[in-house]
């Protein structure tokens, strides 16, 4: 016999059905949110508890943290498509929802967890805060020591294709006299670094951190190289010239001339008398001033406005992603990449679209979209005016990137350049894009430096 339930009033009803989905709202979300703020690395312990020790770094996300990602990015509430044919309103919709749908199913973070953990990371205090370093030291010997620093939207996956040809030259058709000891740290703020709790962390503060850094470890003279941001506090260490430094190699360099940088902020059209190479530079600096710096614009004056990139997964790889020019540069590559082909002409070269994911989800995982970004509040100075530097410098010109620093220019930004190059490919994420190039114009360079 088939048993035949009670009638239910109508409040009964609503009432079972209000507590059943409270329950299982409650149930979903402890499942959804379970352990997000669980620690994603393991940090050896200092011996006497001393933090300025040299710690080891392993990463480890738990699943739980992988599973809300997950979640999240299906649970993106989309804009409407927009209302152009290009991406003059930004990135396109239809990019992003390629982004979400391979980063929610296909992307798999724990080969990139892997790629970390088989690298030395480790972590040391300094002035007060955790700073996070891989540290690769070569088998040959004579190595030069060379301190790399990352820039934005980039981190340290940005150099992990560089890190065997620089440092085991050989393997790769080069010299074993080209051989570095690489130091890649995160900048302060970002990765697996520590975040600010109090103002002053810009590039002066820390470029002489990454002096302490090398000397702690043991480097009494030693290179540093960099582009966007790395470039910066590369040129930042020249300006303040420790006696340490044997000099620096950019790939983003500041050579804009002082009557060029009134003119472009007055917004003038090329000065007289500028040669070819000049006004192509003053033309590509204009352009970029006008049309590619919005992202710039907010996180040097309100970076903690952008609360989106620490709650929204696609609001983050949005914004890191759009630099304003997707199909020209510096995102072009970062474009390519994205849909796995050439878009437009351009070329992501060696960079997928997983490496730029890894960049992204790092970015998430550690939650330093705006502590990233703050790096540019604390940044009080023009990032492509001439450096006035003279520590021994090379410059190497890459022919995709925000601007082609003209020789004359960069001969008087560089006082001492030792080296100038302008290559036939890639562009602004160089050792991303073109890793065996950009590692051998690192060693060209450097080369007159080692004794």
């Amino acid at each position: 016999m088939t048993d035949i339930p009670f009638p239910q009033s109508p409040s009964r009803r609503r009432f079972v059905g209000v507590a059943a989905a409270t329950v299982a709202a409650g149930t979903l979300s402890q499942l959804a949110f379970a352990d997000t703020k669980q620690a994603i690395t393991e940090v050896a312990s200092a011996a006497g508890g001393d933090k300025t020790a040299i710690r080891p770094l392993r990463v480890h996300v738990p699943e739980s943290q992988l599973i809300d990602l997950r979640r999240r990015i299906k649970a993106t509430r989309w804009p409407d498509r927009e209302t152009v044919t290009d991406d003059s309103q930004g990135v396109p919709l239809a990019m992003m929802q390629e982004v979400a749908r391979h980063w929610s199913t296909d992307y798999d973070w724990r080969k990139c967890e892997a790629k970390l953990n088989a690298l030395p990371n480790f972590v040391t205090e300094i002035d007060g805060l955790d700073i996070h370093f891989i540290h690769v030291r070569s088998k040959h010997e004579n190595a030069m020591p060379l301190i790399v620093t990352h820039g934005w939207p980039g981190s340290i996956i940005e150099q992990f294709k560089i890190i065997g040809p620089l440092t085991n030259p050989t393997a790769y058709g080069a010299s074993a006299s080209d051989a570095f000891h690489l130091v890649i740290p995160s900048l302060p703020g970002y990765g697996f670094s520590g975040k600010p709790t109090e103002t002053g962390w810009g590039p002066e503060r820390t470029a002489r951190a990454w002096v302490v850094l090398m000397k702690r470890l043991g480097y009494e003279k030693f290179a540093a190289q960099g582009g966007d941001l790395g470039g910066v506090v590369a040129n930042v260490m020249a300006k303040q010239a420790p006696p340490e430094l044997l000099g620096i190699h950019v790939n983003f360099p500041a050579t804009i001339p002082p009557e060029i940088v009134k003119a472009l902020q007055d917004g003038d059209p090329p000065p007289s008398g500028l040669s070819d190479d000049e006004k192509h530079a003053y033309e590509q600096l204009s352009s970029a001033a006008k049309k590619r710096r919005a992202y710039i614009a907010e996180q040097s004056t309100r970076p903690q406005t952008l609360y989106g990139l620490a709650d929204s997964p696609i609001g983050l790889a949005s914004w890191m992603l759009d630099h304003g020019d997707g199909y020209i540069q510096p995102a072009a590559a970062l474009t390519s990449a994205v849909y796995g082909r050439d878009v437009n002409g351009e070329s992501s070269g060696a960079m997928t679209r997983d490496d730029v994911l890894d960049d992204i989800t790092l970015y998430w995982l550690t939650n330093t979209g705006v502590s990233a970004a703050r790096f540019y509040w604390e940044s009080h100075l023009n990032f492509t005016a001439a450096a006035d530097v003279s520590v021994p410098a090379a410059v190497s010109v890459f022919p995709r990137e925000n601007y082609q620093a003209p020789r004359s220019w960069t001969e008087r930004a560089y006082h001492n350049l030792i080296y100038y190059n302008r290559l036939d490919k890639g562009g602004h994420f160089a050792a991303w894009e073109q890793p065996q190039l950009f590692a051998e114009e690192v060693r060209a360079g450097l080369r007159s430096l080692r004794t």
